[in-house]
């Protein structure tokens, strides 16, 4: 053999080699890179649907309602539209401090036909009156004032004059026609405060027009009356309860078509030689409640009843205020007394 044939067959030999490794090394990597976009695209697919599925989205929106700001927190984004709408025609209708209202016009005349909503509200303000013994009493307006909790103009009134604004004080003294809904005030000089039951009632009326546009899953909180309808993607709402002296919470609550609210003497008060001075009036003294209860917290089926009972309760006391609970059907209380605060 001529050694330029075998030179040739060693470099066929040589170049056959090459190409094979260089062959296998391409098909290797084509072979990686296809199993890296494998993974990366079921591992897109799977994570992202796992992020879908566990961090859906909430709407939160908040605006200033009924003297307080009123939030809304839901899954479906036209909740808080609806909210908003309902309470506000709630508080047209039934704020003392808007004078087209029609709470405001009955302060003022004295007599009125109201509507619908308006006489409703009046008439389970006389039942809550009649069921607490007197403890929760709408027409404390006149004591409001006297205070000075209506302007925030803080007084200290005598006895004398606190006897005279006793007076106009009791929902005996109100008038409700059988026959239409035209409401009238006994004695010149009345007024009506709804502050105890209102926010609760418009809760109430804006939950049932979620429930009309089958929104089934939504917190509604207007300064500390809420309600939690249905439940949070499965899980219950979570309301933090607040510390009546300390910034910061004392307790969680887990709801689910309920409603909490919280009367206390932080909310609105103030201070005169040392002695505090909350704005829930006892309507048999005519004077801020003096007790040894600093907040009460109830939970119940609607927010009015929810409401009412946290002020009746918080008037009556603890035991006379357990008692009361106790005949409203799935009705929870929590109340806090001063000397739970001042445990180690």
């Amino acid at each position: 053999m001529k050694i330029s044939n075998l030179l040739d067959k060693t470099w066929l030999s040589i170049v056959s080699t090459t190409l094979n490794a260089q062959k296998k090394k391409y098909l290797a990597l084509l072979l990686v890179c296809l199993i890296a976009v494998g993974v990366f695209t079921f591992t897109t697919t799977l994570f992202g649907h796992i992020k879908r599925t566990t961090k859906p989205n909430l709407h939160k929106e908040k605006r200033a309602l009924m003297g307080t700001y009123v939030e809304v927190i839901s899954p479906a984004p036209e909740a808080a539209k609806i909210v908003f709408a309902e309470i506000e025609r709630i508080e047209n209708l039934l704020s003392k401090y808007k004078q087209t209202s029609e709470i405001a016009q009955l302060n003022k005349a004295g007599s009125l036909a109201v509507s619908k909503d308006t006489a409703y509200i009046l008439r389970k303000a006389k039942e809550f009156w009649l069921k607490s013994d007197g403890a929760l009493d709408i027409t404390v307006g006149p004591l409001l004032e006297l205070w000075g909790f209506a302007d925030k103009d803080y007084r200290v009134p005598n006895k004398t004059e606190i006897k005279k604004t006793l007076k106009l004080v009791g929902m005996e003294k109100i008038v409700f026609a059988k026959d239409d809904n035209m409401v009238a005030f006994r004695l010149s000089g009345m007024h009506i405060d709804l502050g105890a039951l209102a926010k609760g009632y418009a809760i109430d009326c804006a939950v049932k027009k979620l429930m009309q546009h089958n929104i089934r899953s939504c917190l509604i909180n207007a300064g500390g009356d809420i309600y939690c309808l249905g439940n949070k993607f499965g899980k219950p709402w979570e309301i933090a309860l607040k510390d009546p002296r300390e910034n910061d919470f004392i307790d969680y609550l887990k709801l689910e078509d309920k409603a909490v609210a919280t009367s206390g003497d932080y909310a609105q008060y103030f201070i005169r030689k040392n002695e505090r001075f909350t704005h829930i009036i006892n309507p048999r003294t005519g004077s801020p409640v003096t007790s040894e209860i600093v907040s009460v917290t109830v939970i119940a089926r609607d927010c009015l009843t929810a409401d009412a009972l946290a002020t009746a309760i918080f008037v009556l006391g603890k035991q006379k205020g357990m008692d009361l609970a106790a005949r409203f059907q799935d009705a929870k209380v929590k109340i806090i007394e001063q000397k739970d605060l001042t445990l180690p």
